[in-house]
C-alpha cells in the first residue's frame, strides 16, 4: 500500500502558482489604488479603535521602513526573490499543490510591491496594528503575502518535506 500523499501535475503547480499569484497581485493592486483614492496621504481611519487602522503611507523604503532610497537594491532584492520563486518551482515541481500555492503568495506579494516602486518609486502602505504610539510598522497586502508565504515557506522546507522524505525511505 503506498502511503505517499497524492502529487500534482507540472500543468496543475504552474496554474495554481500564477493563480494565487494573480489574485494577491490584483487584491494588492485594488487595495492601494483604493486607499489612494479615498483616503488622503497621512490620514487615519480607525477601524477597530485604536487597535487596527487604515493609514495612508508611502514607503521608499523595505520592510519597516528601512534603507528609505535605496531603490536598485530594492529592485535585486525583488529580481532575485523571483528567481527564487521559479527555482523553488521546477525543484518541487509535482510535490504538493500546496507549495505551489505558497509560492504564489510570495510571487503576488514581490511583484506587487515592484510594480508600485517601478511606476511611483514608493510602495502604498496603508495597515496599522497597535496602540497608541506602539505600533507594528504600516504594511499592506503584499507585505503581509510575502511574510506569511516565507514563513509557510520555510515550515514546508522544514517539516512536511523532511516528514515526506522520511516516509519514502
Amino acid at each position: 500500500m503506498n502511503d505517499e500523499a497524492p502529487r500534482s501535475s507540472g500543468r496543475a503547480d504552474a496554474l495554481v502558482l500564477l493563480a494565487v499569484g494573480l489574485l494577491i497581485y490584483v487584491a494588492d493592486q485594488v487595495s492601494k489604488a483604493l486607499v489612494a483614492a479615498n483616503i488622503g496621504l497621512d490620514d487615519r481611519i480607525r477601524v477597530i479603535g485604536d487597535l487596527v487602522q487604515l493609514w495612508h503611507a508611502r514607503n521608499a523604503g523595505a520592510a519597516f521602513s528601512l534603507f528609505q532610497g535605496g531603490q536598485l537594491l530594492f529592485l535585486v532584492v525583488s529580481v532575485v526573490a523571483l528567481g527564487m520563486i521559479v527555482y523553488f518551482h521546477r525543484a518541487f515541481r509535482g510535490h504538493s499543490i500546496a507549495l505551489q500555492a505558497i509560492l504564489g503568495l510570495i510571487l503576488g506579494g514581490t511583484l506587487g510591491n515592484l510594480t508600485d516602486r517601478l511606476r511611483q518609486g514608493y510602495v502604498t502602505d496603508f495597515l496599522s496594528v497597535g496602540l497608541g504610539d506602539l505600533r507594528w510598522p504600516t504594511f499592506n497586502v503584499a507585505d503581509s503575502s510575502i511574510v506569511v508565504g516565507i514563513g509557510l515557506l520555510v515550515i514546508y522546507l522544514v517539516f512536511v518535506d523532511r516528514l515526506r522524505e522520511g516516509a519514502t525511505t
